[in-house]
C-alpha cells in the first residue's frame, strides 16, 4: 500500500501521513460514536493532564484540561471496525516487517477550547517498552489540527536515538520523586507507584519540533520511540484524536506494564506466543 517514497520517509523520520486510510462515511460514524461515548461518561474523572515537573509554567499547567478514555472498542463497534481495517493494516505490516499484528491498546483525547491542556515531549517506549521495538502508534484526526488547537508536534528521526535518558517524575506514597532507586514506603508495592515520563524539554523544546498540522481523517502512523508532543489548544475549536497502539506478535515484552482491556487481540496473521502470554496475563490477574 505504500510507495517506496513513502517507506523511505517513514524510516528515515520515524513517522508518515497518510490520506484515504478510512473513508468520509467511517470517519463521520467515529466522530459521532465518539461523542457519544465522552457524553455518556461526562461526570465521569477523565482527566488526563500530564503531570509531573517537565512545565515551570504551573499556574497555566494547572488551569488547562484534557479528557482521556481508553478502550474504545469495547465501546462501539465502529472502533473495532477501524481497528480490524484491512488497509491499515496492510500498511502497519510493510513498517514493522510482519503480517501478524497484535493489539496493545486504543484510547482517545479530547481537548477542550481555549484551555486544552498540551502534552510534553516524550517516547512511548518508556511506558511499555518492547525488546524489538515494534510498536507503532496510529494517530486518526477527528478534526483540522495545527499549532493554535494542539496538534501533534515531532523530532523527525529521532527515533534512531534509541530509548532516551528518562526525566520523568515518581508517584510514590504520595510524594513525587524522580528517581525509584531509594524511597522508604511501609509496602512497598507497584500499587504506590505511579510515572509520568518525558524527555530532557531543554533538548528537545516543542517550539523546536516540527509541527504535524494534519486534516480531519488523516492518519499518523509513527514509532515509539519517536520524540513527540502536542501543542495546547488556544483556540476556539474542539480537538479530537483516536489512538490505537499495535506491535508484532513476535517482539515480547521488556517489563510488565500497562496491561489494558483486549491486549493482545490478534489483528492480523496469528500469535505464536498467544498460549504463554495467556497464562502470563490469567497469573496477573
Amino acid at each position: 500500500m505504500l510507495t517506496e517514497f513513502q517507506r523511505k520517509f517513514y524510516f528515515d523520520n520515524g513517522y508518515i501521513v497518510l490520506d484515504d486510510v478510512y473513508s468520509t462515511s467511517e470517519i463521520d460514524e467515529c466522530s459521532s460514536e465518539y461523542d457519544r461515548v465522552f457524553e455518556l461518561k461526562k461526570d465521569s474523572d477523565l482527566e488526563a493532564t500530564w503531570k509531573g515537573n517537565w512545565t515551570k509554567d504551573t499556574a497555566s499547567s494547572l488551569s488547562t484540561q484534557v479528557l482521556s478514555i481508553h478502550s474504545l472498542q469495547n465501546h462501539a463497534a465502529i472502533f473495532t471496525k477501524m481497528l480490524l481495517k484491512d488497509t491499515l493494516l496492510e500498511i502497519v505490516a510493510d513498517l514493522i516487517g510482519t503480517k501478524d499484528i497484535l493489539l496493545h491498546h486504543t484510547k482517545a483525547h479530547v481537548k477542550p477550547p481555549g484551555k486544552g491542556s498540551p502534552f510534553p515531549m516524550h517516547q512511548d517506549y518508556q511506558y511499555f517498552p518492547y525488546k524489538n521495538d515494534s510498536l507503532v502508534a496510529v494517530f486518526i484526526h477527528l478534526d483540522d489540527t495545527n499549532t493554535e488547537n494542539g496538534g501533534l508536534a515531532v523530532f523527525p528521526g529521532s527515533h534512531k536515538l534509541g530509548p532516551l535518558e528518562d526525566k520523568g517524575d515518581v508517584l510514590v506514597c504520595g510524594i513525587t520523586i524522580k528517581s525509584l532507586t531509594f524511597y522508604h514506603c511501609a509496602k512497598p508495592t507497584s500499587r504506590h507507584v505511579k510515572g509520568w515520563h518525558y524527555v530532557d524539554q531543554d533538548k528537545f523544546p516543542i517550539d523546536k519540533a516540527t509541527p504535524v498540522n494534519a486534516r480531519r481523517g488523516q492518519v499518523v502512523i509513527f514509532s515509539y520511540l519517536l520524540v513527540h508532543g502536542s501543542f495546547a489548544n488556544k483556540s476556539d475549536k474542539v480537538r479530537r484524536m483516536l489512538l490505537f497502539q499495535m506491535m508484532s506478535a513476535h517482539d515480547e515484552k521488556l517489563r510488565e506494564t500497562h496491561c489494558s482491556p483486549c491486549q493482545g487481540m490478534v489483528l492480523s496473521g496469528s500469535n505464536p506466543n498467544a498460549e504463554a502470554s495467556i497464562k502470563k496475563r490469567h497469573v496477573a490477574s
